[in-house]
């Protein structure tokens, strides 16, 4: 038996009058059908063949889109300079994101796949991130030898190099080199895993503690890092690198990278399209799930969220021709080792980082006519005693509409009110159970690491969903049931950003008319429920009439905006059918 329906509060009323006035003017109708659940993205396209040369082979073919090359230098030059400056001179063109569909989500695509936004998660699936059952390795069960290192690391910063198992499996290593050992590899697999979770195409991650007589190095390797010069990798330097890397009793504790399906065409870019990809339609700074992703980098502190971190695979429908067409392309984020506290060798910068960007020309301006004299976060940020492994990571500095990347790209500045509101609704799916668990993702020697850091994710996840899920409504997963009733889950109620008892739910008809209250009920998990008399008969009216079309909007109290769900009543028999949702 439900609860009786709850008087609608004042504030409550005047806040869903104040939003019809608003919207009257601009009301537009859904059509009656079905939201745009997947994009046609995902489809084979052909795309001319060429001659690409090998060293292997003179007369090779491939009819993948050409690989694109980014360099570390140029991105970063366009992006704080070029980019910057051209758009201060232009006329600004870009306004909300262009691919929501009539429920104002993200359609699956080749760029994002709707998981914990529309389904729970259990926590082994959690645990699993981008890897299958079969992906995951046993070093306890592998013969000597049976590692062969057949590539060296050809770029980044952390040394490590490519591992081939049976002449099919690739991974590529990393070592937790540097000052903050276990960070790096705790970073990539949490931070893999939240992006897959979340919806984002990312690589399988793990941690292997491992004895390094698996490992077995082929000749003639070399290895480069960024920003030097290419260096032979032969035993003395594989030795070098082990040791400075974590190591439990006679184990050596390392990251493994599954190597991409497909073949690699190189990084996406955040702005513009691929003109070589004839699925690439949309502008990438126009993508809601590549604008909402900054809240995504934000509450990890990935900070190194630039295209050099991602990856486009060619995927072709031909099994024996992997570079064959037709295909299509897949979008990747990859190497989240930054998240959680990354620190440079300069502490200078170290402190900036998630506040400031490396060049940044408004804090540049704002110094210059205060002199200096504001105090930045930067200022007074510290290492918490004790957790120096994670740096400058913490709770009480964070703030999250404020925090930047290492460097600004395209989709993160272009971010929106309802980017960062469709973002917030689905990170709030993320339990404190399930926060615990990627905490435990680290697998930290020190349980006490593990404790510190799910304490930081949670309170920064708190401060994420209590700046977004209370501007736009939070409501969602919004739905019809039985004949005459529209429901949803408030996630802000769901997640505690607020008491119970500060929800003060009320519903009205928005259309055809102003103001009609009507009656609501709550259950628990935050689920709201509003019963809607029918306006139209079984017969009659053809399904999509006018008359037969009615909007409702559902205030919770909390939020500035209420919810405004539009419906086709096709009679007390066939119900209602749900067509669109808008946050005003």
């Amino acid at each position: 038996m439900r609860p009786p329906p709850l008087a609608p509060s004042f504030c409550a009323i005047g806040l869903l009058a104040l939003a019809f006035a608003a919207c009257a003017a601009t009301e537009r109708r859904f059509p009656l059908r079905a939201p745009l659940a997947e994009d046609t993205d995902l489809r084979p396209v052909n795309v001319p063949c060429r001659r690409a040369p090998t060293a292997k082979d003179a007369r090779h073919v491939s009819c993948a889109p050409e690989e694109y090359v980014s360099p570390l230098m140029w991105d970063g030059a366009d992006q704080m300079v070029f980019r910057p400056l051209s758009e201060a001179l232009a006329i600004d063109h870009h306004g909300e994101a262009v691919n929501a569909n009539s429920l104002d989500e993200v359609p699956d695509s080749a760029w994002f796949t709707n998981r914990l936004g529309t389904r729970p998660m259990a926590l082994d699936q959690l645990r699993l991130g981008a890897c299958s059952p079969s992906s995951l390795l046993h070093p306890e069960s592998a013969a000597d030898g049976s590692w062969v290192i057949d590539k060296g690391k050809s770029n980044g910063s952390s040394p490590g190099f490519r591992v081939n198992i049976g002449g099919k499996a690739k991974y590529m290593f990393k070592s937790d080199s540097g000052g903050q050992p276990e960070r790096p590899s705790a970073a990539s697999i949490i931070g893999a895993a939240a992006y897959h979770a979340v919806g984002f195409y990312s690589s399988c991650e793990q941690i292997v503690y491992f004895k390094p007589s698996l490992l077995k190095l082929m000749p003639g390797l070399r290895t480069q890092a960024n920003f030097s010069t290419p260096k032979n990798f032969d035993q003395k330097a594989l030795d070098d690198l082990l040791k400075d890397t974590p190591w439990r009793g006679e184990l050596v504790r390392m990251q493994a990278s599954a190597w991409l399906p497909g073949t690699l065409i190189g990084p996406f870019q955040y702005t513009g399209t691929r003109s070589d990809d004839p699925n690439d339609v949309i502008a990438h700074d126009d993508r809601r799930e590549l604008r909402g992703g900054r809240l995504l980098a934000a509450w990890l502190d990935h900070f190194d969220a630039r295209e050099q971190n991602t990856m486009d695979t060619w995927i072709s429908d031909r099994s024996d021709a992997p570079e064959g067409s037709p295909g299509h392309v897949v979008h990747y984020y990859l190497d989240t080792s930054d998240c959680l506290g990354s620190e440079w060798a300069w502490d200078a910068i170290s402190r900036r980082l998630g506040y400031s960007y490396v060049v940044d020309w408004g804090d540049t301006a704002a110094d210059f006519v205060t002199l200096g004299i504001r105090t930045r976060p930067w200022d007074r940020v510290r290492r918490q005693p004790g957790r120096e492994i994670f740096g400058y990571f913490n709770v009480k500095d964070f703030v999250a509409d404020e925090w930047k990347n290492e460097y600004p790209n395209a989709a993160f500045s272009r971010m929106t009110e309802r980017d960062g509101a469709w973002m917030a609704r689905i990170l709030a799916r993320f339990t404190p159970e399930m926060v615990v668990t990627l905490a435990e993702m680290g697998q930290f020697t020190d349980p006490s690491n593990t404790s510190y850091l799910a304490s930081v994710l949670e309170g920064r996840l708190q401060k994420i969903l209590e700046r977004y899920l209370t501007g736009l409504s939070p409501i969602g997963d919004v739905h019809v049931e039985g004949s005459d009733q529209v429901c949803g889950v408030d996630l802000a109620e769901a997640r505690r950003v607020r008491e119970p008892s500060a929800f003060a739910y009320a519903a009205y008809e928005a259309r055809p008319a102003h103001g009609t209250p009507l009656p609501v009920s709550r259950r628990e998990g935050g689920v709201v429920c509003v019963t809607v008399p029918h306006v139209a008969s079984d017969g009659g009216a053809p399904d999509d009439a006018p008359e037969r079309y009615l909007g409702v909007a559902i205030a919770d109290g909390v939020a500035r905006g209420p919810l405004v769900a539009y419906l086709y009543d096709l009679g007390p028999g066939r119900g209602y059918r749900l067509a669109g949702l808008e946050r005003p």
